[in-house]
């Protein structure tokens, strides 16, 4: 059996490298258990994230501590924060940031300067990004693939790591417009968060109700961080599985010949190239952080959700049967279920 494995490194170092990386996971988490009550898939999901390089959607109802969420793990990572409130009358240049005319005023002289915007950060926290126009929406897009900006014609480096943390209302419709396709693929996760559970809910009560407040200490660095990332990179996945989650993703086609029949009746668009990256990188982060070296046919059904109901399109079909993208995944995980040894 092939695998596909990373360049050899001191063994040593490598073993110095995880042990680092669980004690860092475990800080994140309980520093962020002293505000977030619950959640514990979308905590993880949120993780994956930044231990990859990628972005993240959160999707969730109003009052399920999505902006929280995403404050909250920027103060843990000690990573320069910013948040944009989107609205219907933003601007591109109110992301990107503009050049202006400065005067000086020894020489008199005029030239152009660049001031930056919020994009300029490790963690850009996009609040509501369904809230502004498609036109506005598309100043990310160069950011989020490329970690660039482009403003009059010059190229702009954003800070490493470069994270965009996005969340959107399901409900409203009212003044919102849908993400472009191209722009949602771009998302690593499109992480849904829901009610929680009685138990949880009386947590809440008691931490967010009283004089008591949580202090976070920052447990990361950005240097730090951009390490992690490459280690995910080495994890290393056996061709078997990786064909797999190729397989996976193919069958998400409706062109494709191994596309089952529900696939072909309701779905319109399946998923990118990239959903089959994001899929294999964000395995081996979900392996890592759960204390294997190697990725296995769990960490590819676990993360098929997050990863693939944003990419899928489906057709009126679907929506007359009142089907949405989780439940034809689901059907499509029953119909593909782990190749026997």
């Amino acid at each position: 059996m092939s695998t596909l494995t990373p360049p050899s490194i001191d063994a040593e170092d490598l073993r110095a490298r995880v042990a680092r990386f669980q004690e860092v996971r475990e800080k994140i988490i309980n520093q962020v258990r002293r505000v977030i009550v619950g959640q514990e898939e979308v905590v993880e999901q949120v993780l994956i994230s930044l231990f990859v390089g990628g972005h993240c959607l959160l999707t969730g109802l109003p009052g399920t501590a999505k902006t929280l969420l995403v404050r909250t793990m920027a103060e843990t990572l000690g990573l320069v924060f910013k948040r944009i409130q989107f609205t219907p009358d933003l601007m591109p240049s109110d992301i990107t940031g503009t050049d202006i005319i400065e005067e000086d005023q020894t020489t008199g002289r005029r030239a152009w300067t660049f001031v930056e915007g919020p994009i300029f950060a490790n963690v850009l926290l996009a609040d509501e990004i369904n809230r502004t126009p498609p036109k506005t929406q598309s100043a990310l897009l160069e950011s989020m693939q490329e970690k660039t900006c482009t403003v009059r014609g010059n190229h702009y480096k954003l800070p490493a790591p470069f994270f965009v943390l996005a969340t959107q209302n399901p409900i409203e419709l009212e003044g919102t417009y849908p993400l472009p396709e191209a722009q949602l693929d771009r998302f690593l996760f499109n992480t849904i968060l829901d009610y929680l559970t009685a138990d949880d809910e009386l947590k809440v009560i008691s931490m967010t109700t009283t004089t008591a407040s949580a202090t976070l200490e920052p447990v990361t660095t950005a240097e730090e961080i951009l390490s992690f990332q490459k280690l995910v990179r080495m994890v290393p996945i056996a061709e078997p599985i990786a064909r797999y989650a190729v397989e996976l993703i193919r069958a998400t086609r409706a062109t494709d010949a191994a596309a089952p029949d529900f696939i072909r009746k309701y779905v319109n668009f399946g998923c990118s190239v990239r959903g089959i990256q994001n899929l294999v990188l964000a395995s081996k982060a979900r392996a890592l952080m759960h204390g294997r070296h190697h990725v296995t046919y769990d960490d590819i059904r676990a993360l098929a959700v997050p990863i693939m109901r944003h990419r899928i399109l489906l057709n009126f079909q679907a929506e007359s049967d009142k089907l949405t993208q989780d439940d034809i995944i689901k059907k499509l995980l029953e119909a593909k279920p782990v190749p026997k040894a």
